[in-house]
């Protein structure tokens, strides 16, 4: 006769077995079906530059459509809600900036929770920004652009790309640091934020390099410096903020892809081994350097080590400097 408590004990053991069974065969059934991707911006701009870079590769290698899902508005909470409603199955994914974190510090009311919302799946890499200026406008420099704008207070602008972005808070924290009395206006994306300024409706912009490098580099904007703490290699004349009145700044835009709260560990586990092979992709990383943009690798639990370090880091940052939004 079999004891109980051994009945009991290989209940246990066949019901753990049936439960990797099924993870396995879960994670070898997917994707079976187009996946949606929601870039929480308009078209042309940095982030749905290389979000769709990224996408057309991944979907060579997983064999279905991904489909991009531009949802701007709310800059960024539009479209990141579309994912944290939706169904935690792997075909309804978010690609964003470190600006997906960022958000829930700077608005007044409740959005979302970065952390407990969403999924992190795997970073995709990073960029610096650029302070890029109007032809018009008479400095060379940021030396002169600061003189220039703390002698006509108020007159000079800044566009940001959305409230709670990566290029709202480096402009906000310019302001504070540099003594700037320049009003910030809020764009739906990088594309609008950049038309203004070349149009001479905004005096400047703290924008991702993949967005603002070719404006730059056709001579519509003129770039006065880079946020990261060493030079960029495609641009050696253009110094840092560090550099230019500003030691030891560094703020980097870096790039993500989430799932719904929940998303089961072998399907992200999946992805983010597909995204690791897509970074090393020859023809990824050429179409990268063009952007200077920085491809890394990280399993979702480095990544979400990644937003909580930088949730704590930024978090500081914002309070110091009193940063507040509403909309």
């Amino acid at each position: 006769m079999v004891k109980k408590s051994s009945l009991s004990g290989l209940k246990l053991a066949l019901a753990g077995a049936a439960l990797l069974v099924g993870a396995f065969a879960h994670a070898q059934g997917y994707p079976n079906k187009p996946i949606r991707m929601v870039i929480p911006y308009t078209p042309g701009g940095s982030i749905d530059t290389v979000g769709r870079l990224v996408a057309d590769q991944l979907q060579r290698q997983l064999g279905q459509p991904i489909v991009i899902d531009n949802a701007p508005g709310a800059s960024g909470f539009v479209g990141a809600m579309h994912v944290k409603k939706a169904k935690p199955d792997g075909y309804t994914l978010l690609f964003n900036a470190s600006s997906q974190a960022y958000l829930p510090l700077v608005v007044a009311k409740k959005t979302y929770d970065a952390q407990r919302d969403f999924t992190p799946v795997g970073q995709i890499g990073y960029v610096p920004l650029i302070v890029a200026v109007n032809n018009d406008v008479p400095a060379k420099t940021m030396g002169e652009f600061v003189r220039l704008a703390k002698a006509n207070p108020n007159k000079y602008t800044w566009a940001t790309s959305g409230l709670g972005t990566t290029s709202h808070l480096s402009e906000e924290m310019v302001n504070r640091a540099l003594g700037l009395q320049m009003e910030i206006v809020a764009y739906k994306g990088a594309v609008p934020q950049l038309t203004d300024v070349i149009g001479g409706h905004v005096s400047a912009a703290i924008s991702p390099m993949p967005g603002v490098a070719p404006f730059v580099q056709g001579g519509r904007l003129r770039p006065l410096a880079v946020t990261s703490k060493v030079r960029v290699p495609s641009m050696p004349d253009v110094p840092t903020l560090s550099e230019a009145g500003m030691p030891g700044f560094e703020l980097l835009s870096w790039y993500g892809i989430w799932g719904p709260a929940d998303l089961p560990a072998d399907i992200a586990n999946r992805l983010n081994s597909e995204i690791a092979k897509a970074v090393d992709a020859p023809s990824l990383k050429a179409k990268f350097a063009e952007l200077s943009f920085v491809p890394t690798k990280s399993s979702p639990a480095q990544f979400r080590q990644l937003i909580a370090d930088d949730l704590a880091k930024i978090g500081k940052a914002v309070k110091d400097a009193g940063i507040r939004i509403d909309f």
